[in-house]
């Protein structure tokens, strides 16, 4: 790394570093300002979700209205990325870190660091794993995610009372995300009795989490999987639902579905859940595609995880209503859980516009 010479070098290396959406404060700084409260390093997996946008800067303007300056920082999925990005808001002097993990079992190292700097860290709707250097868990209840989508599954297709079989096939989140196993178990705890049952049929056999995850919550992987399962699996047979965890998942597997002619009035959609309600899933499910959504309210997450952050930072107890349930390899994490709701065509406007997630405008 060169030393820069000029100071006509260094604005241009700032103009530069702005161009990038990094700044010297990151990405949702307060400008520079002083701030009584100090920094808050906020480290956040990607901006390929909008969620995780959302996070990021509902998390940032909350700490800010307090009083602290942010710095928010987005990894790209990138794990080398993130774990340098914590790095740099160690040596900044960050006196708390926030952290939605791209891979939860990636910073045992990094968070060390904090520990030896006397950094408290809340771990952000992701469980980090395989360190006692994590405080606090901020999350959703993600067994019961899980059980909203099978649940929804199970009502659609009128499974205690139907006397035929219905083809499923099942998807899961990232196996380096704490979360995916929850998720999937909570929606296997309400489909496996009917697998046992055969009232459910996985036509390719893959009910193993290992043989449904989708890496880094991919949408093209998993719309690739998809290809294959309905090339080798149903080509004299329809499928009937899909559990699918995210989102961004159920626009691969739509996309899959829709290119073997799954979407007509001869050939409707198969019954495909998701979660986290993105505006693009939203107006999938309005239009009749996508069928279920999960909304996680991430301006309450965020709500909760700066809670929890002043609280720390000012002598406070941070509210808890999990002491028992987030193991993360090394110690039980007092965790603070929300509830998730589930969404479909019949309840949207309720749920999302009322709310005021969205408005009318943005669903259209």
């Amino acid at each position: 790394m060169h030393r820069v010479p000029t100071a006509l070098s260094a604005a241009a290396l700032t103009l530069t570093l702005a161009a990038c959406g990094q700044s010297s404060n990151g990405v949702g700084d307060d400008g520079g300002k002083d701030a009584k409260g100090g920094l808050i390093g906020i480290a956040m997996p990607t901006k390929s979700s909008e969620r995780w946008i959302n996070d990021g800067d509902n998390m940032a303007k909350q700490f800010r209205a307090k009083g602290y300056k942010t710095d928010l920082q987005y990894g790209d999925n990138v794990v080398e990325n993130q774990v340098a990005q914590i790095e740099n808001m160690i040596t900044k002097g960050a006196k708390l870190l926030v952290v939605g993990a791209i891979d939860g079992s990636s910073l045992t190292d990094v968070l060390q660091k904090a520990a030896d700097a006397n950094i408290k860290v809340i771990s952000y709707d992701r469980l980090i794993r395989g360190t006692e250097n994590v405080d606090y868990y901020a999350t959703f209840d993600n067994f019961k995610v899980g059980v909203l989508q099978g649940t929804y599954i199970a009502e659609k297709l009128s499974l205690r009372d139907s006397k035929r079989p219905f083809s499923i096939e099942l998807f899961a989140g990232s196996p380096d995300d704490n979360n995916a196993t929850f998720f999937f178990k909570g929606a296997m705890s309400v489909l496996k009795p009917y697998i046992d049952d055969k009232k459910l049929v996985v036509r390719s056999k893959q009910t193993g989490f290992s043989q449904v995850a989708t890496l880094r919550w991919d949408g093209g992987v998993a719309q690739s999987r998809m290809d294959n399962l309905l090339s080798k699996a149903y080509t004299s047979n329809r499928v009937d639902a899909v559990l699918s965890p995210y989102d961004g998942i159920s626009i691969g597997i739509l996309s899959s579905l829709k290119g073997v002619g799954y979407g007509d009035a001869g050939k409707p959609l198969p019954v495909v859940t998701g979660q986290d309600a993105e505006l693009a899933s939203v107006k999938s499910i309005i239009a009749g595609e996508q069928t279920q959504t999960v909304y996680k309210d991430t301006r309450e997450l965020a709500r909760v995880a700066v809670q929890m952050g002043d609280a720390v930072l000012t002598g406070g107890k941070p509210e808890v209503n999990d002491t028992e349930q987030y193991d993360n390899g090394n110690k039980i994490v007092p965790s603070y859980l929300l509830d998730p709701v589930s969404v479909d065509k019949d309840n949207y406007r309720e749920v999302l516009i009322d709310s005021g997630q969205y408005t009318d405008g943005q669903l259209k």
